[in-house]
């Protein structure tokens, strides 16, 4: 039995994401909703959302500038009531929190563990995190896109993340919603896991040898 109780010995940090992780996916009429602001059916929606979100997210585009970026491809005109209710949406629809995964999160310092928030995010929803969610303060680390000019799943950034942890990649675990996420820490040497569900999760651990389970 290593220090602090810690079943194994093999990983000293965790790394999550936030969106679809720590929190749940949106509520179908959030997603009604924005699509018929931007003129395109719900199943559109999600590619649209992405098509310039990763410039968002590193901080090169404002609010504005993203939404205008999306209405310009559809030919949707928003007004600024629209653009509030959209910048509002966007915040919303990720703040239902998985209290399961927020509730593991908060055993992992206490079992020996580094652990380190890793999101592509703006600036809006960063602030947004902060002044409402207190168990925030159970990362010792948060790594945010916008914050440090790079975004997942860019190499830059989870080396970022692995240097604040002082752990090499073999001695982290990283959780992620995306496929191409999880594959990018993968290629660094992160024992990485594509999250679906917390017992999916769990038994994926598991089998890894991570003992302090969700």
């Amino acid at each position: 039995m290593s220090h602090n109780g810690r079943g194994d010995t093999k990983f000293r940090a965790v790394i999550l994401d936030y969106g679809a992780v720590l929190c749940h996916h949106p509520l179908p009429e959030e997603i009604e909703f924005m699509a018929g602001a931007l003129g395109v059916r719900p199943a559109e929606f999600p590619e649209l959302y992405a098509s310039t979100r990763h410039g968002y997210d590193r901080g090169d585009l404002s609010i504005e500038e993203y939404w205008a970026s999306l209405a310009r491809q559809t030919g949707a005109h928003l007004t600024p009531r629209i653009l509030e209710r959209l910048r509002h949406t966007d915040k919303v629809m990720w703040s239902r929190i998985n209290t399961d995964m927020t509730s593991w999160l908060a055993t992992l310092r206490d079992a020996g563990y580094q652990t380190a928030l890793l999101s592509n995010m703006q600036h809006d929803m960063i602030a947004h995190l902060r002044a409402n969610f207190p168990w925030l303060s159970d990362f010792d680390h948060q790594v945010f896109s916008a914050e440090v000019r790079a975004v997942k799943p860019e190499p830059a950034i989870y080396r970022h993340c692995l240097n604040l942890l002082k752990v090499g990649p073999a001695e982290a675990i990283f959780v992620d919603d995306r496929e191409e996420n999880v594959a990018a820490a993968r290629s660094l040497g992160i024992a990485a896991f594509q999250f679906t569900s917390v017992p999916e999760l769990r038994r994926s651990l598991q089998a890894a040898g991570f003992r302090q389970l969700p």
